[in-house]
């Protein structure tokens, strides 16, 4: 028997992906508390409150035995469906795979393995030297054409450059800032690994979703006198700033 399977044997295939993903930061671990903000937040934006997974930070509670169960259940109350747990000690990873949740390490955590990772595999001869600590430039990748309904087009490791339109439907993601030369009328995620530098530029916004870092807005949620013009997005005061571009 061959230990090569046929292709057409295989049920599925692993897969590097770059999801854009809700972080919902609590502050609180009480359920009535996060209960009557998000009844408040739904009211708001009900568009928002429709299935949208989420992954609950908890980096800023200091409560090993929070209640994770309630606050999943008041989540999906809401529509809102928890997928992982970020931070937290021991018990409380324990408790979110309990629930069948993922669980990620907290952000500085992260970071701290990275750069191990990195000095492991490319210790330089000379640590003390600024060239040795300097960031390699990252790249910037150039789509030419329309992005169409259903597709997305992705920079991973710096900014993206639309020269033409973004449809509705259609998906742009970077690392860096986004760029388009064109009407934006579907989602543009910029600093999709938690750069709040970045940016997005767009000749004529129509967007389905803005998202810098994680903070998002929708159409909705656009002030309706930029709707149509040219406009950038920033993350400032810990919020999407939609600005006219001139």
């Amino acid at each position: 028997m061959s230990l090569n399977a046929d292709s057409a044997d295989n049920a599925f295939t692993f897969k590097g992906g770059m999801l854009p993903m809700t972080v919902m930061e609590l502050s609180s671990a009480d359920p009535e508390q996060i209960r009557r903000q998000l009844a408040g937040k739904l009211s708001q934006s009900p568009a928002f409150f429709q299935h949208t997974p989420v992954v609950l930070s908890v980096e800023k509670l200091d409560e090993p035995h929070l209640s994770l169960e309630r606050i999943c259940a008041v989540c999906r109350d809401h529509k809102l469906l928890p997928v992982a747990v970020r931070g937290g000690p021991e018990p409380v990873r324990q408790s979110a795979w309990a629930l069948g949740l993922g669980w990620f390490a907290p952000v500085e955590e992260a970071r701290a393995r990275t750069l191990e990772s990195v000095e492991r595999v490319e210790a330089p001869v000379e640590p003390a030297a600024p060239v040795e600590l300097e960031a390699p430039t990252a790249a910037t990748r150039l789509y030419r054409g329309t992005v169409r309904s259903g597709q997305q087009v992705s920079a991973a490791e710096g900014d993206l450059i639309v020269i033409g339109a973004v449809n509705a439907g259609a998906e742009v993601l970077a690392a860096g800032s986004i760029h388009v030369y064109g009407a934006l009328r579907g989602r543009a995620l910029a600093g999709i690994h938690g750069n709040t530098q970045a940016g997005i530029y767009c000749r004529e916004l129509e967007a389905e979703l803005l998202s810098v870092a994680g903070n998002y807005k929708r159409l909705e949620d656009i002030d309706p006198k930029l709707l149509g013009c040219a406009a950038q997005v920033h993350f400032s005061e810990e919020q999407l700033e939609i600005k006219a571009l001139v």
